[in-house]
């Protein structure tokens, strides 16, 4: 039977001849009923909100937004499923939250279970407050301890219409939504629906989809927590308080269309911090001095020949990699080691002179340097120096192995993946981003079918969990398989147990790991699409490598010590892999660790070369989505189901952004991020403290563990951030009446520059304005940034045109503007060249949905309406649906309106005609220069906006 992912499904079926009818085991699929009703589009709806942010009202260009969560926000446009009650007729009905996870836990039941999917929440805080009611924060009743007042979303109406009249016949109904938090929420929201008190309710949960754990799920049914649920009610409602009470303060005193949120807030600030820091930083001079050591004396001089020449590159600015170095001297019975010692101190080489000296004392022979002026650098990294030179055999000294320790050390395996470690990992060996991790982690974890009497399965246990403990059964169920398939050598003595890092733990009872360790990750290979097998090969292995004896490893450090008068020591070290272990299954590390030529102490060797070379010390690195992630997890920000959406939704709205999708994925904080969290800073200290959110995410936890008031929690909290508020709305300034002094004088009139802000970012602008309007953009570093000249001519005046940035992202523009007024598109992905298309002909004929006049456009298809208020409206009508003889009236108007509005062909420098594939060359640059802050507003070309 074929996997099915629609809503209008419901499955039947009979118990299988061995099992027992009072049992939910033993249940074989026979048929899955289906609606008449015609299918709706089809789109995989949120069914976690988790994979967005919680909504906040309508700006003037957007939705605003709250922290992250699963539940509610930032929601993907709605759309209509249909369900239709299956009869149920004193079945048990049993309603989970996703078909897919219907389908697998099916087969587990027995024929008087009917099961239903409510597709995620069915209820949820309205977006809007009623018509005429002044409500701040819709759906919240500050005025009265926050009562929340839930409705039923417009697309899950008829879902809950199903869900009654299948409840209504059916002998008994089992809620069996997800086991964290928002599972909880979702159970007690369909329990309200179906008039089921919480106490009534019969509550199952599973860590996974197997048929061990939904007999004891269904064996062991508990009342739905109703501290669980008034622990997420009140995150849900403390992030809608502040989504649609902050972002109001953004959409005035910066921009429309902005959002604040809890946790989203906080997760900017740590990124512009991080970005602050790296501005801070000034690198400071290192030196450090490489030997390369041969024990074959009587090929030294042969072995330094092939080592310069290997190395050759070095000159002209390449270097080689330390892993290349390493695999040459390992292979040619060679060492690399690093001075550490001369005349009995240790060495601290902090500038060139003092590295010169020492290196030239181990008898190097300066050649040349070769000096270099990086002005994008800061501080001393502007001034760079590679020494080139030989060594001087009648200088250098003789060099002997003086001692060699080798001691013997283990790694321990690491522990089975969590939501946090498994993202992270994801992201480092798969290249995954969060969300899609989370996305393919619930398609195993819902279930896949792999065939033969297996059938429909889930694979992993729930994917959302900070724990890493493991049940005895998996335990056993590991230890065994290693046996069978390992050996006892690779068996520890006991199962390995591991401690969470996370002491508030408890989201989820087990570690991620595979609900059978016998489906291999091979044996259901042809099973899985690639991604799903690189995530569960992936999950498979660290799980079963968790459970394994640990690595051994001889690590060997070698000194090498100069005759006199030098005295110099130099280290070079080495591990070799002893034993295996956990890595078996996990696999080898990647390692730069070189392979030793048999050694003994006292025994001479020769320098082949010595080489001096200059480091700077680094900013703290960058976050990527992964490292960000850890880093919000070690300050307690956020939860497990949380993560993917808080990082989505910052670069979703601008605040943060890679610097370049397609190579370089690590983070940056944009000019709208660093104002934006500068105003909240100075507007909500407490709110925007890290400590505090961390606090708060103590005090929601202990709202299900310990019972906490819920209502009292969000009263403490409300009365000082609504006097933050009511203060920040007077006391803040506005974005753009700030500046910041910039070093740059004005081209205009040669007075002092300052930075500025505007709608479209940061730009660079006269002190004096408005008496002189210079303005220029700039790149992030905030230096002026010349017109970027491209080989695209344009089409109106034949005049080269200029790659500039606007509010839609990067365009062309004639770079005779504002005399010339043309520009081209660009593809926001691709960058390359969006051709110009005849301008829609106006007919008379009205949009059913807003009563405007629809467009009429020519497409590969034939004619095709749409309104002309798009995007406010977006209604459309099928050609069809025209009458005959209107149908011929407009298209020989298009006929004519097309003659008359020819598509211009758009050529490069070289008159070549261009199509939508090429990608503008920038003329005395590359076609990948780095991000770039957007045009100021006194700049801001007209057509920018409509690109």
């Amino acid at each position: 039977m074929p996997q099915s992912s629609d809503p209008r499904f419901y499955l039947t079926g009979e118990l299988s001849p061995a099992a027992d009818a009072t049992t939910p085991a033993g249940f074989k699929c026979n048929a899955m009923a289906k609606s008449s009703t015609p299918k709706a589009p089809r789109s995989k709806p949120a069914t976690k909100a988790g994979d967005v942010a919680t909504t906040a009202p309508k700006a003037r260009s957007g939705k605003a937004s709250g922290g992250g969560g699963r539940s509610g926000g930032g929601k993907p446009p709605r759309r209509s499923y249909d369900v239709k009650a299956p009869p149920t007729d004193g079945k048990e009905l049993v309603i989970v939250e996703s078909p897919t996870k219907a389908k697998t836990i099916n087969k587990y039941l027995g024929s008087g279970y009917v099961v239903m999917a409510s597709v995620g929440h069915v209820r949820d805080l309205p977006e809007r407050a009623p018509k005429g009611i002044k409500q701040p924060v819709p759906g919240v009743d500050l005025e009265h301890d926050f009562a929340p007042t839930y409705e039923v979303m417009a697309d899950k109406q008829k879902t809950v219409t199903a869900l009654k009249k299948a409840a209504k016949d059916a002998s008994g109904v089992w809620f069996a939504t997800d086991l964290d938090r928002e599972g909880e929420a979702i159970a007690w929201h369909l329990a309200q629906s179906l008039n089921i008190t919480s106490a009534n309710a019969r509550r199952v949960v599973f860590n996974a989809i197997t048929k061990t754990e939904i007999q004891n799920a269904f064996a062991n049914p508990r009342p739905i927590d109703e501290h669980r649920v008034n622990a997420q009610q009140a995150r849900r409602i403390l992030d809608r308080i502040v989504g649609y009470q902050v972002s109001p303060l953004l959409w005035k005193k910066v921009a429309g269309g902005l959002s604040a949120g809890r946790v989203q807030s906080v997760a900017v600030r740590v990124v512009v911090e991080r970005e602050r820091e790296i501005e801070k930083f000034i690198p400071q001079e290192q030196w450090r001095v490489a030997g390369y050591f041969t024990t074959l004396l009587d090929k030294a001089g042969a072995l330094s020949q092939e080592l310069t020449a290997y190395l050759a590159d070095v000159a002209t600015g390449t270097q080689r990699t330390g892993r290349e170095k390493t695999a040459w001297v390992s292979q040619h019975s060679s060492l690399l080691a690093e001075l550490i010692e001369l005349q009995g101190k240790s060495v601290e080489l902090v500038d060139r002179d003092t590295a010169l000296s020492a290196v030239q004392s181990l008898g190097f022979s300066l050649q040349r340097a070769v000096e270099t002026h990086d002005a994008n650098a800061k501080g001393p990294a502007q001034n760079l120096v590679t020494y080139i030179g030989a060594l001087d055999p009648k200088r250098t000294p003789a060099f002997s192995i003086a001692s060699i320790a080798t001691k013997r050390t283990t790694s321990r395996p690491p522990a089975p993946f969590i939501t946090s470690t498994l993202q992270q990992q994801a992201s480092i060996q798969l290249g995954f981003g969060l969300q899609r991790t989370m996305r393919i982690a619930q398609q195993l974890y819902e279930g896949i079918d792999i065939g033969g009497a297996d059938g429909q399965v889930g694979l992993i246990t729930y994917m959302r969990t900070d724990s890493t403990h493991v049940s005895g059964e998996a335990l056993n169920m590991a230890r065994t398989f290693i046996d069978k398939s390992f050996g006892q050598r690779y068996l520890p003595e006991k199962p390995n147990f591991f401690t969470s890092s996370n002491k508030a733990a408890q989201e989820a009872h087990e570690a991620v790991r595979p609900t059978d360790v016998n489906i291999t990750p091979q044996r259901v290979r042809t099973k899985l699409n690639d991604e799903q097998f690189k995530l569960y090969d992936l999950i498979w292995k660290r799980f079963v490598a968790c459970q394994m004896v640990p690595a051994e490893w001889d690590s060997t450090a070698v000194l090498i010590r100069s005759a006199a008068p030098a005295n110099a020591v130099f280290k070079s070290t080495g591990r070799t892999l002893v034993f295996d272990g956990f890595l078996k299954v996990a696999g080898l590390p990647n390692s730069d660790e070189a392979i030793l030529p048999p050694l003994k102490e006292q025994q001479p060797v020769a320098a082949l070369r010595i080489d001096p070379s200059q480091h700077f010390t680094s900013p703290p690195p960058r976050y990527n989505e992964a490292s960000l992630q850890k880093k919000l997890e070690e300050e307690g920000i956020g939860r497990p189901s949380t993560y993917a959406a808080i990082i989505q939704t910052i670069q979703d709205r601008k605040y943060v952004a890679q610097i370049d999708p397609r190579r370089d994925r690590r983070l940056y904080a944009t000019d709208l991020g660093k104002v934006v969290t500068d105003m909240l800073v100075t507007a909500f200290p407490k709110l925007m403290d890290v400590s505090y959110t961390r606090q708060m995410e103590t005090e929601l936890d202990k709202i299900e563990e310990e019972n906490l008031d819920w209502v009292k929690m969000l009263r403490e909290f409300y009365g000082p951030f609504r006097q933050s508020l009511d203060g920040a709305f007077e006391s803040v300034l506005h974005a753009k009446a700030t500046t910041e002094p910039a070093p740059y004088t004005c081209a205009k009139c040669g007075s002092p520059t300052v930075y500025r802000f505007g709608r479209n970012g940061r730009f660079l602008s006269c002190s004096t304005y408005p008496e002189c309007d210079y303005a220029a953009p700039i790149d992030r570093q905030g230096k002026p940034q010349p017109p970027e000249i491209c080989d695209i001519m344009c089409p109106i005046c034949g005049s080269p045109m200029t790659r500039r940035t606007g509010r839609f992202g990067a365009f062309l523009s004639c770079s005779t503007y504002p005399a010339c007024k043309g520009i081209l598109k660009l593809d926001a992905k691709k960058g390359t060249l969006v051709p110009p298309k005849v301008p829609p002909l106006l007919t008379d004929i009205p949009c059913t949905k807003c009563g405007s006049m629809l467009n009429l456009r020519s497409s590969k298809r034939g004619p095709w309406l749409s309104c002309s208020a798009f995007p406010k409206c977006r209604g459309r009508m099928g050609w069809s649906a025209v009458e005959e003889k209107k149908q011929q009236e407009w298209e020989q108007k298009l006929s004519e309106h097309e003659k008359a509005n020819p598509v211009p062909v758009i050529r490069n420098d070289q008159g070549q005609a261009l199509d939508d594939t090429y990608l503008p060359r920038i003329l005395g640059g590359s076609t990948d220069s780095s991000p770039t802050e957007a045009m100021p507003d006194s700049e801001s070309h007209p057509g920018a906006d409509a690109a």
